[in-house]
């Protein structure tokens, strides 16, 4: 693909080059292993010049008319809009992602670019009062400068844009270090859709690269004043411990453990299809996905019944073909630490009504049931096609459940009383919950993150103006202070 091919160079200053790393980066599909790109890696010096050209080109673009800024990503959403299909195809290449997946990836990625235009008119200053007489204060929202922006590979031309295109918007410059396993679609191809639109020179940089080559020159950097990192939490608490070491503001997006709750009144045939959803969408790599579901006692043995029906209806196969529902994992590495992760629960007391199998990166579902207590997979991040089904007596328990658990990201109940439902979701402690839906959902303007291992800070609407830009008092003084001395 020419896409792949064009784009495999690092993005500095406004240039296309190869890095002067000694090794390449290999992009390849996951599901037949065919090279799609070989890009040789930036150095720490190489992010030192992106940081440098961000830092110079951003001065002048502060100073630019919002609705100038307003215009390019106007101009980026048209030309997303005219190469859709052919962006769509590299996700389907890239990541292993259906069309189905490629569709919505690019159906958000549209919404938060339609978001970021009218971020660039949001910000506002305040005239507050003083009880100092003549004197008035003013409070200007302006840009923090350079961002420093790390996408991750299960969403990533929708999660780099996430941040990137707000932060252009509200005045910053940024640089932008994508994935490993997704070079081009999370940056390259950011890059040359912004370029298409117009952005100046050095205002978008990207640098493909890995810690092996550059160690913490990205988050320790002395330019950047926030840090936006979208990945797991074990990666997620270095970049905030280095970070607060260096006096910077941090956007943690991290991973999830989240319960789908299904209440004895629930709608059953819609509770089931939710939760296949929630589990199973993009092969389960998704922060958000239903690693738990609990389910009513009461009901456990007929939603148990339908639940795995349905399950076994899920094609598993080739993205590319009609009907594929669950595509490749990411790579060998993932799909065999799936492999042990569900052997490990088995070994450690549950049945598997369904026990998928394993071939490359193709990993068919499971579906466990009958875990201990104490079992490991309770409380981790699956990231693949791996269903629990653990049954509980009572809302109170339910709630206990949901609860144990270090994340706290998203969340959702089923019940036939709404109110029942919203009254169970004040009681968990995530940063989400959805009353009768998936736990899968993401909109441009409503506060988007979770509570403790799932991150820090909050993304979309204000909340990205809140992390993206910074206050600054000046208080201008009409005649003459009295000073004590």
């Amino acid at each position: 693909m020419s896409i792949f091919t064009d784009l495999a160079l690092q993005y500095i200053d406004g240039e296309w080059r190869p890095g002067s790393g000694s090794w390449d980066i290999i992009d390849f599909n996951p599901y037949d292993g065919e090279k799609l790109a070989a890009i040789t890696v930036a150095t720490a010096d190489e992010v030192d010049q992106a940081y440098r050209a961000a830092e110079r080109a951003q001065k002048d673009w502060a100073k630019t008319n919002a609705y100038a800024r307003r215009a390019v990503i106007e101009r980026a959403l048209r030309v997303i809009e005219e190469r859709e299909q052919e962006i769509a195809d590299a996700i389907i290449a890239e990541l292993g992602g259906t069309p189905l997946k490629a569709g919505f990836e690019l159906h958000l990625a549209k919404e938060f670019l339609r978001e970021a235009i009218q971020a660039a008119l949001r910000p506002e200053g305040k005239i507050i009062p003083s009880p100092v007489d003549g004197k008035e204060n003013r409070v200007y929202r302006v840009p923090v400068g350079v961002v420093g922006v790390i996408s991750p590979f299960n969403f990533p031309f929708l999660l780099s844009l996430k941040s990137v295109a707000p932060a252009l918007a509200l005045g910053n410059a940024v640089v932008l270090k994508p994935h490993q396993n997704t070079p081009i679609c999370g940056g390259s191809l950011v890059a040359k859709v912004l370029e298409g639109a117009g952005l100046p020179p050095g205002l978008l940089n990207v640098v493909i690269t890995d810690i092996a080559e550059i160690g913490d020159a990205l988050i320790e950097h002395p330019v950047p004043k926030v840090i936006s990192f979208t990945g797991s939490d074990k990666v997620g608490r270095h970049v905030a411990t280095v970070c607060a070491a260096h006096f910077k503001h941090v956007v943690l997006e991290l991973g999830g453990n989240s319960a789908l709750v299904v209440l004895d009144d629930a709608d059953l045939d819609y509770a089931v299809d939710a939760a296949v959803f929630s589990r199973f969408v993009h092969q389960g790599q998704v922060c958000m996905a239903a690693n738990r579901i609990l389910v009513d006692r009461s009901v456990e043995a007929e939603f148990t019944e339908r639940f795995v029906a349905k399950v076994k209806t899920l094609k598993t196969g080739d993205p590319r073909e009609v009907g594929t529902v669950i595509g490749p994992v990411i790579n060998s590495s993932q799909a065999e630490s799936l492999t042990s992760v569900v052997d490990q629960a088995i070994a450690e007391g549950a049945t598997a009504l369904l026990h998928g199998s394993t071939v490359g990166t193709l990993v068919e579902p499971s579906v466990l049931t009958g875990l201990p207590g104490d079992s490991a997979i309770l409380r981790q991040e699956i990231f693949g096609p791996v269903a629990l089904i653990i049954p509980f007596d009572g809302e109170d328990e339910a709630v206990r459940i949901a609860n144990d658990t270090p994340y706290g990201l998203s969340g959702s109940v089923h019940t036939g009383d709404i109110e029942r439902g919203v009254n169970f979701a004040r009681q968990i402690d995530t940063g989400m919950f959805h009353v009768n839906d998936s736990t899968v959902h993401d909109e441009p303007v409503v506060p988007f993150g979770g509570e403790g291992n799932s991150g820090l800070g909050r993304l979309n609407g204000d909340s990205t103006l809140e992390a993206f830009t910074t206050q600054k008092w000046i208080s201008v003084q009409h005649g003459r202070s009295q000073f004590p001395f």
